[in-house]
């Protein structure tokens, strides 16, 4: 088969990965996480700087490691080209040698390395910059510099660790779009790591959450956005999520609180809603047509962009986004005691 199927399975003191992976030439897959996770123990093991301890590795048929029989290609001579979060340009080289110190290394002479890296400066908008170092470039120029030396060396998989962590906010957003761009072009296989969802549901065709060195979720970010199954997505993508019992379009939770939803599902459930849909009154709101209702507490309050981030905590623990103003009319403060309600209709019921 052409593209990426790994097995990767690495054993360390207290920590065990295993994951199996699996792409298709053209596709980026977004390997997501909390720090901890084993996202990047993952890439590293894909790059051949740390040795499978089980599993195996295939590139386009090839076999890269098999630790069973013995194999493992070290990094320098697999097709596999690294944009690493810090970039690690070499600082005594400009950014016209950084990109063809790759082709360099794959045999090509100095003219015509630094001819094609020339392609590639033009391609990302850095012709300009050819003789510039890497202290002279901003950050978003040197993310590019390090992702055209990646892609000069015609790699068959791309690997990308954190590639957007070091910029700024209003540099990320430019770059994420160029990035988003030539990753749209590129014809093999590209493996994103990221905590960023944004980053993750901008540049990814395929999203595979990671928690304890194992696959919890994957499928395309609509469908993980839509029906997270773990509070790490859910929080993630913005959702309180529950698990239950469903009985037609309810869902019981462990304590006894039951969920008014807009689905009908039977069996184990997930429960979900964002906090948006959750609206607070001081007093109990006899007249509302919210058919879930609770008297909970105030636990705490963040800023959250231009709302405010309340925490609840009760029958049930639930976050709720409120503006400023809001905040102020109901005087609001931890320790506050509120009624949360939430229509059913903006509660969705899955299938666990």
């Amino acid at each position: 088969m052409t593209g990426l199927d790994a097995e990767l399975r690495i054993r360390r003191p207290g920590f065990a990965l295993d994951l199996a992976l699996t792409a298709r030439p053209g596709e980026v897959v977004a390997l997501l996480g909390p720090n901890g996770a084993g996202k990047s123990t993952a890439l590293r093991a894909l790059a051949g700087l740390l040795e499978l301890d089980g599993g195996r590795l295939r590139l386009d048929g090839t076999v890269l490691a098999d630790p069973d029989a013995g194999v493992h290609t070290p990094p320098e001579r697999r097709p596999v080209g690294v944009v690493f979060q810090d970039y690690l340009l070499f600082p005594h080289l400009s950014a016209l040698d950084n990109i063809a110190f790759g082709l360099r290394c794959q045999g090509r002479g100095k003219a015509a390395a630094r001819a094609e890296a020339a392609g590639w400066l033009d391609r990302l908008g850095l012709a300009d910059h050819a003789a510039a170092r890497p202290g002279r470039l901003s950050g978003g120029q040197a993310q590019r510099v390090a992702l055209g030396r990646a892609l000069a060396v015609r790699p068959r998989l791309l690997l990308l660790d954190e590639p957007l962590a070091a910029l700024d906010a209003r540099t990320r957003l430019e770059v994420r779009s160029q990035l988003r761009r030539h990753l749209a072009g590129f014809e093999a296989v590209a493996v994103l790591v990221t905590h960023d969802p944004l980053d993750a549901m901008v540049l990814a065709d395929r999203l595979v959450v990671i928690e304890d060195g194992r696959e919890v979720q994957s499928g395309t970010p609509e469908q993980v956005s839509r029906h997270p199954r773990t509070d790490y997505i859910a929080r993630l993508v913005g959702l309180n999520l529950y698990r239950g019992e469903a009985a037609g379009h309810e869902v019981l939770l462990p304590g006894g609180v039951r969920l008014a939803t807009a689905d009908e599902v039977s069996g184990p459930a997930f429960a979900a809603f964002p906090p948006a849909a959750v609206t607070l009154h001081r007093a109990r709101p006899e007249a509302s047509s919210a058919r879930n209702r609770w008297e909970l507490t105030v636990a705490g309050l963040d800023l959250h962009g231009d709302l405010v981030r309340a925490e609840l905590s009760g029958p049930l623990e639930l976050a709720a986004d409120l503006t400023p103003a809001a905040v102020h009319e109901l005087d609001l403060s931890p320790g506050t005691r509120v009624w949360a309600t939430v229509k059913a209709a903006q509660t969705r019921a899955y299938p666990a």
